[in-house]
């Protein structure tokens, strides 16, 4: 199936244009509503990453949070030296870095998750749950294509 899409300069009718902008806006947002908690958005990214799993590697950080293994390395080195995480090596694989939440950084992931959440009731706020249903499946539709590539 093909979306009929008239160019992508016509911002109307090109989908990237709309998720490049709300990105982008989000960010801009979220950068704004985390710094007079004391961190920025790539940090939000990795403590909210280790919020689901309680090790995960640098790796599998950068996979999850959509940054780039280099930037997630430095990430969390900062967020290390704010006693926020703790870093292992993976017990079943020499080669790997397992980072963990300390308890400053738990409550730091608290602070952060309640800016998000006000953000997303915010932003999503007309929108039904049917809606953001269909909005995620076709997000995901779109992504999983993509990974095709």
């Amino acid at each position: 199936m093909s979306a009929k899409i008239a160019t992508p300069h016509a911002k109307k009718t090109w989908p990237f244009y709309w998720i490049s902008r709300v990105d982008q806006r989000y960010v801009q947002v979220l950068e704004k509503r985390l710094k007079p908690i004391g961190i920025d958005a790539p940090r939000w990214r990795v403590l909210m990453s280790l919020r689901e799993d309680t090790h995960l590697s640098v790796s599998e950080i950068a996979e999850f949070s959509a940054m780039r293994l280099n930037t997630t390395t430095k990430v969390v080195q900062r967020l290390a030296a704010d006693g926020l995480v703790a870093t292992r090596v993976r017990p079943t694989d020499a080669r790997a870095t397992e980072v963990s939440l300390t308890a400053a950084g738990e409550r730091m992931g608290a602070l952060a998750l309640a800016e998000v959440r006000d953000i997303f009731d915010i932003a999503f706020r007309s929108v039904s749950t049917e809606e953001m249903d269909v909005l995620n499946g076709i997000l995901e539709k779109v992504f999983d294509q993509l990974k095709r590539m």
